[in-house]
């Protein structure tokens, strides 16, 4: 798999995919069996990236295949994601991301993305509360 990235610097898209492929393992998809398609808009150019999950194990390539889920959005919204600035879930109430197919998939596959900047994990709300 090869990134594709403009100026010699790779998108947070790319940074995203390439690093995903390196592991070829990842525990938060233990459970996840299947394949998610992701169609980036940008501009006139679509770009498809294909993870196919197989309990934790993963494989990352450009195919255009059929998928158990898709997801279509700009690409600039999944930099977003991919960067820990646009919440996945958030983006998809608002319409920006548009997922098709086996929503399990999608909402297992939703865990990679780091939170959005200045999220506070559930245990960190508990505590402050607590004080």
């Amino acid at each position: 798999m090869t990134g594709r990235s403009t100026g010699g610097v790779q998108s947070p898209t790319d940074s995203f995919f390439a690093d995903l492929a390196t592991r070829r393992h990842e525990p938060l998809l233990k459970s996840a069996s299947g394949s998610v398609q992701f169609d980036l808009v940008d501009g006139e150019r679509l770009e498809h990236w294909c993870v196919t999950m197989d309990k934790g194990d993963v494989a990352v390539s450009h195919k255009n295949a059929k998928a158990d889920a898709i997801v279509r959005l700009d690409k600039a919204t999944f930099d977003g994601m991919a960067s820990g600035r646009v919440n996945a879930i958030a983006a998809t109430l608002r319409g920006e991301l548009v997922p098709e197919g086996d929503l399990g998939l999608v909402l297992l596959f939703q865990r990679l993305f780091p939170a959005p900047e200045g999220a506070d994990g559930a245990a960190d709300l508990v505590a402050r509360r607590a004080r």
